[in-house]
C-alpha cells in the first residue's frame, strides 16, 4: 500500500464536524475572512497514540497537547499532507488506514479571525523515533487512547480520538 492513500480495509464512519462560529460584529460589515486548510492524524501503536506539545502556546500561555497536523501545501492532497506532517512533527513513519473526519473552528491571530478546517486520518505506526521531530514541536509522547479522550487540549481532537476508537473497535 502506498503512503499516499488510505487502505481500503474498512469504511470509515461519516466524518465528524466540530464547528464554532465566528462572532458577529454589530454595525460593521463583514470583512473577507482568512481560511486555512490542514491535515493531520491519529497515529496508533497498540493501545496508544502519539501526541505533540507544539512550541506555540495557547492564547493564555499554557502548553497544548495536540495531534500532529499542519497546512496542506500547494499541489498536495490532504492525505499526503497528513503523512508528511506526522513524519515532520513526530519523527514517525505511519501508514494511513482511513479518513476519520474533519474539524472546523475559528481562531484569532494578529487581530484577524481565521476559519480553519482540519481533515484527520487514522494511521498505524510503522517505525520511527519520536526524538526525530522538527523544531515546531517541543515534545512528542505516547499516551493511551483512553487518556487522550481527556488529556488532549482541543475538543475537536478528542472527538477524532473517539472516531478512531470506534474504527479500531470494528477492526479488532
Amino acid at each position: 500500500m502506498s503512503s499516499r492513500e488510505p487502505s481500503k480495509r474498512s469504511k470509515s464512519p461519516r466524518p465528524a464536524r466540530s464547528t464554532k462560529r465566528a462572532p458577529k460584529r454589530a454595525g460593521k460589515a463583514r470583512r473577507e475572512q482568512a481560511r486555512e486548510f490542514s491535515a493531520g492524524g491519529v497515529v496508533v501503536r497498540g493501545e496508544q497514540l502519539v501526541a505533540i506539545v507544539p512550541t506555540r502556546r495557547a492564547a493564555d500561555g499554557s502548553r497544548v497537547l495536540a495531534l500532529p497536523k499542519g497546512h496542506v501545501d500547494p499541489g498536495e492532497t490532504p492525505i499526503e499532507a497528513a503523512v508528511r506532517e506526522v513524519r515532520e512533527e513526530t519523527g514517525i513513519v505511519a501508514e494511513p488506514v482511513c479518513e476519520l473526519g474533519e474539524s472546523r473552528y475559528w481562531y484569532r491571530r494578529d487581530g484577524r479571525t481565521i476559519g480553519k478546517t482540519v481533515q484527520f486520518f487514522l494511521f498505524e505506526y510503522i517505525e520511527g523515533d519520536t526524538a526525530d521531530h522538527d523544531d515546531e514541536v517541543e515534545e512528542v509522547r505516547w499516551i493511551s487512547l483512553r487518556d487522550a479522550l481527556t488529556e488532549l487540549s482541543h475538543t475537536a481532537e478528542r472527538e477524532m480520538v473517539e472516531l478512531a476508537l470506534a474504527q479500531l473497535g470494528k477492526d479488532r
